[in-house]
């Protein structure tokens, strides 16, 4: 598999307040890695330092062999797609139009879109299933729906690298398998890059190539079955009061 993304000795927090140090790792072509960790530890700001959204602390970050420093504006969102927390409130716009939104980096100053952007916004609807909602508006989705929406506007910017903050957040479990599959499914068949954060940990381990675990400042990097092994899931959640139960891939209560 081809390399997309590399990260070196990156330290990300904010002026004075280190939140992960020592972070180094790789995201290849059809990978998926999920970021884990308990709330407050990082997540977040490492995807947004990834982004270019927050400069990091020290340490490098590399796409497709370009420092994400150096590149300008047009050059990151050609490189990097985004779906972040929240859902957005864009009211009653119809979801093909939400889509093509992606194209955004592609087209001219004027923003129309050519041939090759229609067909790149058509291919986003079908890849990811949401080609029967292209003519609702957004704003009458289920919060299902409205993520994998969201989804297909980050595929149809065309990324090789595509950053995904919480995407089963508020959804149910059903929502939650359903979106990381397809997320994987993407990764594969597109040969893209995917980067996500998450608390379901068992779909994470379940489905993802890579977990990436925030412990004590540090980032740990494996595949789920050295994760499994490692008991490093124990140890990043031991100060929730949780631990990790390998034959199930979730966390439990510890014992009194």
């Amino acid at each position: 598999m081809n390399q997309l993304l590399a990260i070196e000795g990156l330290i990300v927090g904010h002026p004075g307040v280190v939140l992960v140090k020592d972070v180094s790792f790789t995201l290849k072509a059809g990978e998926v890695a999920a970021i884990v960790g308990v709330n407050g530890s990082g997540k977040s700001t490492l995807l947004r330092t990834v982004l270019g959204l927050y400069p990091p602390l020290a340490g490098s970050i590399t796409i497709m062999d370009e420092d994400l420093a150096s590149l300008s504006v047009k050059a990151r969102s050609r490189s990097i797609g985004a779906v972040l927390t929240g859902r957005p409130r864009i009211g009653a716009i119809d979801v093909r139009t939400v889509v093509a939104l992606g194209r955004h980096p592609w087209t001219g100053h004027m923003g129309r879109l050519s041939a090759v952007d229609h067909e790149r916004v058509e291919n986003a609807l079908t890849s990811t299933g949401t080609h029967d909602l292209a003519n609702r508006t957004f704003d009458s989705l289920s919060d299902g729906e409205a993520q994998k929406v969201q989804l297909a506007r980050a595929v149809a910017q065309d990324t090789p690298v595509l950053v995904l903050d919480e995407p089963t957040a508020h959804l149910d479990v059903v929502n939650r398998v359903v979106l990381v599959t397809l997320l994987h499914e993407i990764a594969r068949s597109l040969q893209r890059g995917v980067l996500l954060s998450t608390h379901d940990l068992a779909t994470a381990m379940d489905l993802c190539d890579r977990i990436l675990v925030i412990h004590d400042r540090t980032l740990w990097s494996g595949t789920p079955s050295e994760a499994r092994a490692s008991g490093i899931l124990s140890r990043a959640f031991a100060a929730d009061g949780l631990r990790f139960d390998p034959s199930t891939s979730t966390l439990r209560g510890t014992s009194p």
